[in-house]
C-alpha cells in the first residue's frame, strides 16, 4: 500500500521541479528566480526524497534518501537567503516593474527597484 503513495509523491516532486525549472527560466530577476528556485525545488526535492523513503522503507536506500531530504530542507533556503542578501548588498536592482521593496527602503536607504529610463 505504501508504493503508490510514495510514486505519487514522487511524481507530484518531479512536477514541483519542472515548475522551478520554468520559474528559473521566466522569472526577470534574481529575486524572483530565487524564490521559485528555493520554494519549488526545496519542496519537489523533498518529495523525491520522501517517495524513495516510502519505496524502500527503513533500507540503507531509504534511510540516505530521508537524510538527504532533511539537508535539502535546512540548506538549500538558507543559501538562498544569503545569495538574496549579497545580491540587495552587491546592489542589484530589482526589476522595473517591481511594486514595493521593503527591505531596500529599511535598510539600505531607498527602494532599490530599477527605474525605467525614457529617452
Amino acid at each position: 500500500m505504501i508504493s503508490p503513495i510514495g510514486w505519487i509523491i514522487i511524481w507530484i516532486g518531479i512536477l514541483f521541479n519542472l515548475l522551478g525549472t520554468v520559474g528559473l527560466v521566466r522569472f526577470p530577476d534574481i529575486y524572483n528566480r530565487l524564490q521559485t528556485s528555493t520554494k519549488c525545488v526545496t519542496l519537489g526535492s523533498f518529495g523525491l526524497m520522501i517517495g524513495i523513503f516510502l519505496l524502500y522503507g527503513f533500507s540503507q536506500t531509504g534511510i540516505k534518501a530521508l537524510i538527504c531530504g532533511v539537508f535539502l530542507l535546512l540548506t538549500n533556503p538558507v543559501g538562498a537567503h544569503a545569495i538574496l542578501k549579497g545580491s540587495l548588498h552587491y546592489g542589484i536592482k530589482l526589476w522595473k516593474e517591481s511594486i514595493i521593496d521593503r527591505y531596500g527602503a529599511e535598510k539600505l536607504g531607498g527602494e532599490q527597484i530599477e527605474k525605467e529610463i525614457k529617452g
